[in-house]
């Protein structure tokens, strides 16, 4: 088998997971009494504590000879702590549970992204095409569940996780190549890994690029805990619910797929601030309840808002590390962009739900526009400017 299609599988297991979670997990929750407040400080929590547990977890998966064994370690654990979340503890249970599977399962992507980033640097394959597999599981989670919704029990939607994630597990083994964390196959002490990942917290650029890029991709977080919630207020069905997820994801992977040469023309600056414009607009417009009609051209701006920005941080990511801190780049990176910012928005973005409906989408406007002043600042950096 492909390198290319072994890797867009273990993609395809992370995400057919999470293309179930992130638009439908709330619905879980609130099928089991819980209100948009408390449903927002439970996915938060560990998006908080993510700019801590991501760059740790990097720096733990690097004591092992071969990347690939931290994310079987991993797979294997989130299954675990998964299947954990069924027992009838209320609120405090599935706040610790929740933290320790989110914790860890928001680690393995970053963690694949650097094993398919080297691969596709030496085998000169563009890195959209295994991502993008990821994305279009992503799109089966997200319609499947969406149909089932419409008849069956939201109890499905913990069902679904657990099967996901421990075939996540079995594709870790199975799929991924045996490609050392050091090319000289030793495992690095903790000093030297802790020196790399202290070397990217006291980079300035590092730290801009970081935080700009996670600014706006964790204006995303009203989007990913409450548009199915909103959209339900709106009389909106879940099953059309996700056709809407499944279209901007779907503009997603055909900007990772097809657009390969006009990306690297443009530059991780540049799709930075793509992305961030799209975000201002798409979030303003979403803020006002627009009809079922103009939602779909509002989702393919998640080509940009998200895809753009996303393999913007990427690369900037990349550009601005050295091979001995890899992991602990992309997972700080991730970690930002997913995690306290992320977490910080998903609270905020919980309390105005109850409060204020879809107006809440303005929060996330103004967070882009923040990124938008970090993006801006870029572009005076000799060290991203072309080879």
């Amino acid at each position: 088998m492909p390198l290319t299609v072994r890797l867009g599988l273990f993609y395809g297991a992370i995400f057919i997971g999470t293309g179930v979670s992130s638009p439908y997990l709330p619905v879980w929750f609130a099928h089991h009494g819980l209100s948009g407040s408390r449903i927002g400080l439970i996915l938060s929590l560990p998006m908080l504590a993510r700019a801590f547990t991501a760059p740790l977890l990097a720096v733990w998966a690097d004591s092992f000879r071969l990347r690939r064994t931290a994310l079987l370690i991993l797979a294997v654990a989130v299954t675990v702590a998964y299947a954990l979340m069924a027992l009838p503890g209320g609120f405090a249970w599935w706040t610790v549970v929740w933290f320790a599977a989110s914790s860890m399962y928001s680690t393995l992507s970053p963690l694949a992204d650097v094993i398919t980033l080297r691969r596709a640097k030496i085998d000169g394959f563009n890195f959209g095409w295994p991502r993008g597999i990821g994305s279009a599981a992503f799109i089966v989670g997200n319609l499947g569940m969406g149909a089932i919704l419409t008849r069956g029990s939201p109890e499905v939607v913990l069902v679904w996780m657990v099967a996901a994630i421990a075939l996540t597990a079995l594709a870790a083994r199975l799929l991924l190549p045996p490609d050392p964390v050091h090319e000289e196959g030793h495992v690095a002490a903790l000093s030297d890994r802790m020196a790399g990942l202290s070397g990217l917290l006291r980079d300035p650029v590092f730290m801009t690029a970081a935080v700009s890029a996670g600014l706006i991709q964790s204006a995303h977080a009203f989007y990913y805990g409450f548009s199915t919630l909103a959209w339900k207020r709106q009389g909106i069905a879940e099953d059309m619910t996700g056709v809407l997820w499944a279209t901007g994801v779907t503009a997603e992977i055909a900007f990772m797929w097809f657009l390969e040469p006009w990306r690297r023309r443009v530059g991780p600056r540049n799709l930075l601030m793509l992305g961030g414009i799209a975000g201002v607009t798409r979030w303003s417009a979403l803020a006002f309840s627009p009809p079922l009609w103009s939602l779909f051209p509002l989702q393919l701006l998640h080509a940009l808002s998200y895809a753009a920005t996303f393999l913007a941080s990427l690369q900037l990511a990349e550009r601005l590390s050295t091979p001995r801190n890899a992991s602990a780049a992309q997972s700080l990176n991730s970690a930002l962009s997913g995690g306290v910012l992320s977490g910080v928005a998903t609270i905020l973005s919980g309390w105005l739900f109850d409060r204020t409906g879809a107006h809440g989408y303005l929060l996330m406007s103004a967070m882009c526009v923040l990124g938008l002043v970090g993006a801006v600042r870029l572009y005076g950096v000799r060290r991203l400017d072309p080879a």
